[in-house]
């Protein structure tokens, strides 16, 4: 259950706000200042590389933001790694929040495709997910927010991001941290606790400054 609830937590921490139309914002959640997580864009190979070098159980995370799909409903999303081997306890995952919850699509909920180049393709459907045994639940409810992340030490190298059949491509933004707070999410906060939304406003924007390590990155 902890670790549900901090998973909770990632989920809206790496929400962003930027213009309307579809694009990946990369951002890191780091309150620790560990320094430990990267999340950058190579132009070149239109690639999303996310890293996390320290223990699963360190407060951080890397990902992306992906805009444009608020107001949606779900019916499907994906992604291709460089290799099946970067799919660790989950990670990467879709944290999908909705008008109805926050659901979490992680890399072992589903059976990826096998491609020639070495890559591995995950799709999250209702007809994916019910085939792999419906380990978690479909996402349902209006789309609020989308985001794509690692939490789990280690790297993944993803290309091919897509939200309701559409890729996505880079875009710059800010992290809108508070937005972890709302609804209810400071309730979620197990490290620190919150006594109510306003203590966790000021707690997440304190840690405002540590998003800005992730950005796009040419290689």
């Amino acid at each position: 259950m902890k670790k549900l609830l901090i998973a909770g937590v990632l989920a809206t921490a790496l929400a962003f706000t930027v213009s309307a139309s579809a694009a990946l914002v990369p951002g890191v959640f780091d309150p620790g200042n560990t320094n430990c997580v990267k999340a950058t864009f190579v132009k070149k190979t239109k690639t999303l590389h996310l890293e996390k070098n320290c223990p699963t159980s360190t407060n951080a995370a890397a990902g992306a933001e992906i805009t444009g799909v608020s107001g949606q409903t779900f019916q499907s999303a994906s992604f291709t790694l460089a290799s099946a081997t970067q799919c660790q306890g989950g990670s990467p995952r879709f944290n999908v929040d909705t008008t109805t919850g926050f659901f979490f699509l992680g890399c072992n909920n589903v059976t990826p495709t096998a491609n020639a180049n070495g890559t591995a393709t995950y799709t999250f459907t209702a007809a994916t997910l019910a085939a792999a045994g419906q380990q978690v639940p479909t996402p349902t409810g209006t789309i609020e927010s989308v985001s794509v992340l690692i939490d789990v030490q280690g790297i993944a190298d993803l290309t091919n991001v897509t939200v309701n059949g559409k890729v996505q491509t880079i875009a710059h933004g800010k992290a809108d941290f508070a937005r972890a707070c709302k609804k209810g999410g400071w309730k979620s906060f197990t490290n620190p606790t919150c006594k109510n939304q306003g203590q966790c406003v000021k707690y997440m924007a304190h840690a405002r400054n540590a998003a800005k390590k992730g950005s796009e990155q040419e290689r």
